[in-house]
């Protein structure tokens, strides 16, 4: 009589596996649940005290590899502004419809070494805006002597900020049980400064100006704000 039971609740127990499975089991983009995301036309050219310089380029990587990024994401943004006094700040935006596999999103701290940059610090922070604090990394990069680069960026899965691969993982986690995979965003702000602290209080000023730009679907879309 035991071993039927057993048999009975093994059985039961792999059902169960099997329906919790399918359950977590991702079934729709979560991108597609909403407006098609269009980085260049959110991204106005000019705003507060910046204005986009056409012919300049946010670009730090060399031409084969910013093509498998193209080939890699969804959409990708890469553009140099600049204020009155032409201090200038890169943006570049990575986006993915999907955070699987090889589609997940590459961090600075990843990239930046990848090309030869050595990071001299990686520390988090806050970033104040008119519409609430988005949660930062920054990053103190050199290449050589004449080339320092200090970096600010964020990662939005779904619509929520994460900065560590936990956090990342508990919100893909928690969409996959309702079905969906998420897509992804990275932020990056960076400007080629040697006094790290001009560089950071100028991308957060950038950053500011451009959050009260832009609509506020777009800045959910692009900050969680």
């Amino acid at each position: 009589m035991q071993r039927p039971i057993r048999n009975l609740t093994l059985l039961g127990l792999m059902l169960s596996t099997a329906a919790l499975t399918f359950w977590m089991h991702p079934r729709q983009l979560l991108a597609d649940t909403r407006p098609a995301m269009d980085l260049a036309s959110m991204v106005p050219a000019a705003f507060g005290e910046w204005v986009e310089l056409p012919n300049a380029t946010a670009q730090i990587i060399d031409p084969q590899l910013q093509q498998s990024l193209e080939n890699l994401y969804s959409q990708t943004l890469s553009r140099t502004y600049a204020n009155r006094q032409g201090y200038r700040v890169m943006l570049s935006m990575v986006y993915g419809k999907t955070q699987r596999g090889s589609q997940q999103l590459h961090h600075p701290e990843i990239c930046y070494p990848a090309q030869g940059f050595q990071v001299l610090s990686n520390r988090t922070a806050e970033l104040d805006t008119p519409y609430g604090v988005i949660p930062v990394r920054r990053l103190e990069t050199r290449l050589s002597a004449a080339r320092v680069e200090p970096v600010t960026y964020w990662a939005l899965v779904g619509e929520e900020v994460v900065l560590g691969s936990v956090r990342r993982k508990l919100v893909e986690m928690r969409h996959g049980v309702r079905g969906y995979t998420v897509d992804g965003l990275l932020f990056r702000v960076s400007s080629v400064d040697i006094v790290s602290a001009r560089a950071f209080d100028l991308q957060d000023r950038f950053v500011s100006q451009l959050m009260v730009a832009i609509s506020r679907d777009d800045r959910l879309r692009l900050a969680g704000l």
